[in-house]
């Protein structure tokens, strides 16, 4: 019999638990452990934001699913891996021991690293589903006497594409309410260029987005550092190509909302031969840890190098069907652990995605995520709005559903199908 942890019950934890099931014998035990025990879509909370979302809209009771596939979960979170010891110390003082564990906790969200930032500071976050629902309540406060906005993404972070959706769906709503002209709107954010997503662009996402930000009347700054947060003025630095400073900007708002730079959650920081100075987990090709080789790693909490140098530190993001990826390789690694063999499945590391602006989007491919691609296409119309809003209800029935079917490759593949039949009819 083995014990077999999955630690983090998110996107990527929720659907390795799933995958993993079809690769146990009938005596293994699988545990999934969260903080709490409700799951909630991620991708929607630009929508909660804004209203288009309630909190129920997008969360799931994990307690039955789990209950129904026969997996163990528990909710309390943890306190602290101990790779050596093969345990988890959990946040009540218990602890659990394992043969396998699969580390998919996510990110720690480091607002700390920036005076006045995040949500216990003068900034808004959509992170979280909490951090999303305060959004809200600040946006419908704002709506009442409205002034100038900044969105965007500070040094460091690493998912850039909820920044530029959620900027082009507060554009979409304050027109729809009428007082989009009273609303002066800038991006800030660390990448060296508009559309560059922390991937060197896709397509020509560069094109496409600066496109969409002179139509709606969105200025932007890029190569940013955000110094400091004060209620109502954020203070950024601008650098030059060469990391030296080039201007510094005082940017008044009367609403903000920058996504943070992410690090290891604190159960992992620090932890030797495990994590990288920033507390992501270390990989090799099949997921796997080069030093504790029953530890497995998938999702934001993995590390990746940038795709390249940047003035401001750019991070790499891991996109919904990149972590399919890296889950369904790592299911079938442990399952060849199980009986004897060495792993041999490697995840493809693939990006398919659709940033949703309110009234339209834009879809992206890259094959490879990390240049050089063997696919790098990018295209924008009304449909990747109608497609995002399909794949929130889609993803959701199966999460309810407990499948382990790889539905991000077929829903995602099907729209992207569907919309080139169209463009060629």
């Amino acid at each position: 019999m083995a014990e077999i942890v999955v630690l983090g019950a998110g996107l990527g934890g929720t659907l390795m638990a799933f995958e993993l099931l079809p690769q146990m014998r009938k005596e293994d035990r699988l545990t999934l452990i969260g903080q709490g025990r409700n799951y909630h879509f991620v991708p929607s909370n630009p929508w909660v934001a804004v209203g288009w979302r309630g909190r129920r809209d997008i969360e799931i009771d994990l307690a039955p699913v789990m209950a129904r596939k026969k997996i163990r979960l528990l909710d309390q979170g943890a306190k602290r891996v101990d790779p050596a010891a093969n345990r988890i110390e959990l946040a009540d003082g218990s602890s659990v021991s394992y043969d396998y564990l699969v580390i998919a906790t996510g990110p720690d969200l480091a607002f700390d690293e920036i005076p006045g930032f995040g949500p216990e500071g003068f900034t808004q976050s959509i992170c979280h589903v909490d951090h999303a629902e305060r959004a809200h309540t600040a946006f419908e406060t704002f709506c009442k006497n409205p002034g100038p906005i900044v969105v965007g993404a500070v040094q460091g972070a690493s998912c850039y594409g909820p920044a530029y959706e959620f900027a082009l769906i507060l554009d979409t709503e304050l027109r729809k309410r009428k007082i989009r002209d009273r609303v002066p709107m800038t991006y800030v954010t660390a990448e060296p260029y508009v559309g560059h997503l922390g991937l060197d662009g896709v397509g020509d996402t560069k094109g496409l987005l600066e496109s969409e930000f002179r139509d709606r009347h969105i200025k932007w700054i890029t190569n940013a550092k955000l110094s400091a947060a004060e209620a109502e003025i954020l203070h950024v630095e601008e650098l030059a190509e060469d990391g030296s400073l080039k201007k510094t900007h005082d940017l008044p708002y009367k609403y903000a909302m920058m996504l943070p730079a992410f690090r290891g959650v604190a159960a992992l920081r620090g932890v030797e031969k495990l994590v990288n100075p920033r507390g992501f987990v270390l990989i090799d090709e099949h997921q796997r840890n080069p030093h504790f080789r029953n530890v497995f790693a998938i999702g934001v909490c993995v590390a990746i190098p940038p795709t390249g140098p940047t003035p401001v530190p750019v991070g790499v993001p891991k996109t919904g069907f990149m972590i399919e990826s890296m889950v369904t390789a790592t299911a079938e690694n442990i399952g060849a652990l199980l009986r004897g063999r060495e792993p041999t499945a490697r995840a493809t590391w693939n990006a398919i995605c659709l940033a949703d602006f309110g009234d339209g989007g834009v879809a992206f491919v890259a094959k490879p995520q990390i240049p050089p691609r063997n696919t790098n296409w990018a295209a924008k119309g009304a449909w990747v709005h109608l497609a995002k809003v399909g794949f929130e209800k889609y993803f959701l029935r199966k999460i309810r559903g407990g499948t382990s079917e790889p539905f991000y490759e077929r829903f995602l593949m099907k729209q992207l199908n569907l919309h080139k039949l169209k463009e060629n009819a």
